[in-house]
Protein backbone atom coordinates (compact mmCIF):
# COMPACT_ATOMS: atom_id res chain seq x y z
CA UNK A 1 0.00 0.00 0.00
CA UNK A 2 1.56 3.20 -1.45
CA UNK A 3 0.52 5.86 1.35
CA UNK A 4 1.44 10.02 0.16
CA UNK A 5 1.16 12.94 2.63
CA UNK A 6 1.43 15.95 1.30
CA UNK A 7 2.23 19.50 3.52
CA UNK A 8 3.61 23.28 2.91
CA UNK A 9 0.22 24.76 2.17
CA UNK A 10 -0.90 27.60 4.01
CA UNK A 11 -2.67 31.42 4.12
CA UNK A 12 -0.55 33.54 1.74
CA UNK A 13 -0.80 37.09 -0.20
CA UNK A 14 -0.92 37.63 -3.82
CA UNK A 15 2.38 37.74 -5.75
CA UNK A 16 3.66 34.94 -2.43
CA UNK A 17 5.23 31.95 -2.96
CA UNK A 18 4.63 28.45 -1.22
CA UNK A 19 6.31 24.83 -1.50
CA UNK A 20 4.37 21.92 -1.57
CA UNK A 21 6.07 18.91 -0.45
CA UNK A 22 4.97 15.23 -1.01
CA UNK A 23 5.98 12.48 0.43
CA UNK A 24 5.62 8.72 -0.32
CA UNK A 25 6.04 5.47 1.40
CA UNK A 26 7.14 2.84 -0.69
CA UNK A 27 10.57 1.49 -2.41
CA UNK A 28 9.24 1.94 -6.19
CA UNK A 29 8.74 5.80 -5.76
CA UNK A 30 10.97 6.59 -8.49
CA UNK A 31 9.90 4.35 -10.31
CA UNK A 32 6.67 6.07 -11.03
CA UNK A 33 5.73 9.72 -13.01
CA UNK A 34 3.76 11.83 -10.00
CA UNK A 35 1.53 14.90 -10.46
CA UNK A 36 -0.32 17.68 -8.94
CA UNK A 37 -3.79 18.23 -8.77
CA UNK A 38 -5.81 20.52 -7.17
CA UNK A 39 -9.41 21.38 -6.34
CA UNK A 40 -10.97 24.91 -5.23
CA UNK A 41 -14.48 25.17 -3.74
CA UNK A 42 -17.52 24.30 -5.82
CA UNK A 43 -15.43 22.81 -8.73
CA UNK A 44 -14.08 19.91 -10.13
CA UNK A 45 -10.55 18.69 -9.59
CA UNK A 46 -7.66 19.83 -12.09
CA UNK A 47 -4.35 19.12 -13.43
CA UNK A 48 -2.16 21.61 -12.15
CA UNK A 49 1.71 19.67 -12.95
CA UNK A 50 3.34 16.44 -13.19
CA UNK A 51 7.06 14.76 -13.89
CA UNK A 52 8.05 11.91 -14.93
CA UNK A 53 9.88 9.11 -12.80
CA UNK A 54 13.18 10.92 -13.21
CA UNK A 55 12.49 14.19 -12.72
CA UNK A 56 12.60 15.76 -16.85
CA UNK A 57 9.90 17.40 -18.96
CA UNK A 58 7.57 18.09 -16.31
CA UNK A 59 4.34 19.70 -17.68
CA UNK A 60 2.21 22.15 -16.86
CA UNK A 61 -1.84 23.57 -16.33
CA UNK A 62 -1.89 26.74 -18.72
CA UNK A 63 -2.90 28.57 -15.88
CA UNK A 64 0.43 27.91 -14.09
CA UNK A 65 2.41 27.82 -16.33
CA UNK A 66 5.30 30.26 -15.78
CA UNK A 67 5.07 30.19 -12.32
CA UNK A 68 4.34 27.04 -10.75
CA UNK A 69 7.47 24.40 -10.85
CA UNK A 70 7.67 20.92 -9.75
CA UNK A 71 10.67 18.54 -9.14
CA UNK A 72 11.22 15.58 -7.09
CA UNK A 73 13.82 13.69 -5.04
CA UNK A 74 13.81 9.90 -5.88
CA UNK A 75 16.23 9.80 -2.92
CA UNK A 76 13.68 11.33 -0.60
CA UNK A 77 10.44 9.96 -2.19
CA UNK A 78 9.44 13.27 -2.27
CA UNK A 79 8.35 15.16 -5.01
CA UNK A 80 8.04 18.90 -4.75
CA UNK A 81 5.29 21.75 -5.81
CA UNK A 82 6.83 25.70 -5.88
CA UNK A 83 4.51 27.85 -6.83
CA UNK A 84 5.15 31.31 -7.53
CA UNK A 85 3.61 34.77 -8.13
CA UNK A 86 0.35 32.80 -6.47
CA UNK A 87 -3.01 34.11 -6.85
CA UNK A 88 -6.21 34.33 -5.27
CA UNK A 89 -7.44 31.91 -8.05
CA UNK A 90 -4.94 29.60 -6.87
CA UNK A 91 -6.79 29.09 -3.62
CA UNK A 92 -7.27 25.17 -3.47
CA UNK A 93 -6.81 22.29 -2.17
CA UNK A 94 -3.77 20.70 -3.81
CA UNK A 95 -3.15 17.01 -4.14
CA UNK A 96 -0.53 14.52 -5.12
CA UNK A 97 -0.82 11.20 -6.63
CA UNK A 98 0.95 8.73 -8.40
CA UNK A 99 0.49 7.99 -12.10
CA UNK A 100 -0.74 4.51 -13.46
CA UNK A 101 1.76 4.92 -15.98
CA UNK A 102 3.17 8.09 -17.64
CA UNK A 103 2.49 11.04 -17.04
CA UNK A 104 -1.16 12.31 -17.41
CA UNK A 105 -3.76 14.98 -17.45
CA UNK A 106 -6.67 13.31 -16.10
CA UNK A 107 -6.81 12.06 -12.63
CA UNK A 108 -8.11 8.84 -13.49
CA UNK A 109 -4.51 8.08 -14.75
CA UNK A 110 -3.87 8.00 -11.33
CA UNK A 111 -3.86 5.41 -8.54
CA UNK A 112 -2.85 7.02 -5.53
CA UNK A 113 -3.83 10.06 -3.92
CA UNK A 114 -2.50 12.25 -0.65
CA UNK A 115 -5.17 13.72 1.74
CA UNK A 116 -4.57 16.99 0.20
CA UNK A 117 -3.10 20.32 1.32
CA UNK A 118 -5.00 23.82 1.77
CA UNK A 119 -3.44 26.63 0.21
CA UNK A 120 -5.29 30.22 0.06
CA UNK A 121 -4.03 33.03 -1.42
CA UNK A 122 -5.31 36.33 -0.23
CA UNK A 123 -5.82 39.39 -2.26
Amino acid sequence: QVQLVESGGGLVQTGGSLRLSCVASGRTFSSYAMGWFRQAPGKEREFVAATSWSGGTPSFADSVKGRFSISRDNAKNTVYLQMNSLKPEDTAVYYCARATGGMGFADSTYDYWGQGTQVAVSS
